[in-house]
């Protein structure tokens, strides 16, 4: 009986060891599964931490980028020309005149490019933001849809800034013919007696639709101005002012100009319908104003792009941001730069009087 007894207490032992032990196994195993996924970089409390959903979330953030940047308007499209470039730099010795066409008679009059005389350098521009690490364990992403749209617009806006840094300072930057863009003294060749001579396509009369008179006198003679311009062979320019480019001061003074049938002092407005207003409150000046000819092939100022701007990631868990400081980050890049193209297709005016 003692050894029967005996027995069933080893039994009693083993099993009782077995029962005590197999929890014990399902915890380290547990517990290195939980260290395998640690390792995989994976999160219990928010996201899944891990390559596939960065680039998950990057690809949001790109697509919300693209779809800001493809419906935000942009404005240089109505006064300035894109001119791609391929280099660090473009020439534009081509912008001086490209010859009309003259009836042939004995050899061909070839005009000659004057080299190296306007030249526009590409320079770079960016946009960056950086997404913490612990917002995406954490599961708070939403902060960046709104940079992301940022991002997109301000991309969008990019050439706008570029262009209009040009139209402000067209009373102080030089162009092609080394005299500043809007100057009074630009020269040029009197055809008939073959001496040097200067144009103006600069005013300083305030825009005005209160009478007849100070119409004529500030849009008006800026019309006249223009539409006298002539090549360097005497013949005219066919120049067609189309566009009045105001600061949000005068955009008041302008729409009466350009839309009212009569004017302050109750005459017919010549001027209704003459040109498309263009109202940016990136003119740096509330006096100054500019006529412009949009129609021609070749426009009054020049956007040169040599990189669009495109949408950029830093995503690689590797990188030395993502360990040293627990940051990704996006944004955007681009390379090119404005000018000025003919001054013939601009008058503007300083409005100071």
């Amino acid at each position: 009986m003692n050894k029967v007894f005996s027995t069933l207490c080893v039994w009693a032992v083993l099993i009782t060891g077995v029962l005590l032990a197999a929890p014990l196994s399902g915890v380290a195993e547990a517990r290195s599964i939980n260290l395998d996924l640690a390792g995989l970089g994976i999160g219990f409390a928010g996201l899944l931490v891990n390559q596939s959903s960065i680039s998950a979330i990057f690809t949001n953030l790109k697509a919300t980028f693209n779809k800001v940047f493809s419906e935000t308007p942009a404005v240089w499209e109505k006064i300035a020309m894109k001119v791609p470039s391929t280099g660090t730099q473009t020439d534009y010795a081509w912008i001086e005149n490209f010859p009309k066409m003259r009836k042939w008679i004995g050899d061909k009059v070839v005009k000659a490019l004057k080299a190296g005389k306007y030249v526009l350098v590409n320079e770079d521009f960016e946009a960056t933001v950086a997404v913490r690490r612990n917002d995406i364990e954490d599961d708070n992403l939403g902060i960046y849809a709104p940079q992301a749209q940022n991002a997109g617009y301000s991309a969008k806006q990019w050439p706008d800034e570029l262009v209009f840094d040009k139209v402000n300072g067209a009373f102080s930057t030089e162009c092609f013919d080394g005299q500043y863009f809007v100057d009074t003294d630009h020269p040029v060749i009197n055809p008939t007696t073959g001496a040097p001579a200067s144009v103006s396509n600069k005013g300083t009369k305030a825009l005005s639709c209160a009478t007849l008179a100070l119409a004529q006198g500030s849009y008006g003679a800026a019309r006249t101005a223009m539409k006298k311009f002539k090549d360097d062979e005497g013949r005219p320019l066919n120049i067609n002012p189309n566009v009045l480019l105001v600061p949000p001061a005068l955009e008041d003074t302008a729409r009466a100009l350009l839309n009212n049938a009569r004017l302050e002092d109750g005459k017919p407005n010549p001027y209704k319908g003459t040109a498309e207003l263009v109202v940016d409150a990136r003119l740096t000046s509330d006096t100054a104003w500019f006529l412009l000819d949009t129609s021609k092939p070749v426009r009054p100022f020049i956007y040169q792009p040599r990189k669009e701007p495109v949408f950029v990631q830093q995503t690689t868990q590797e990188n030395d941001d993502v360990f040293m400081r627990g940051e990704f980050k996006f944004g955007c890049e681009a390379r090119g730069a404005a000018g000025y193209g003919f001054w013939q297709l601009c008058y503007g005016s300083t409005g100071t009087e």
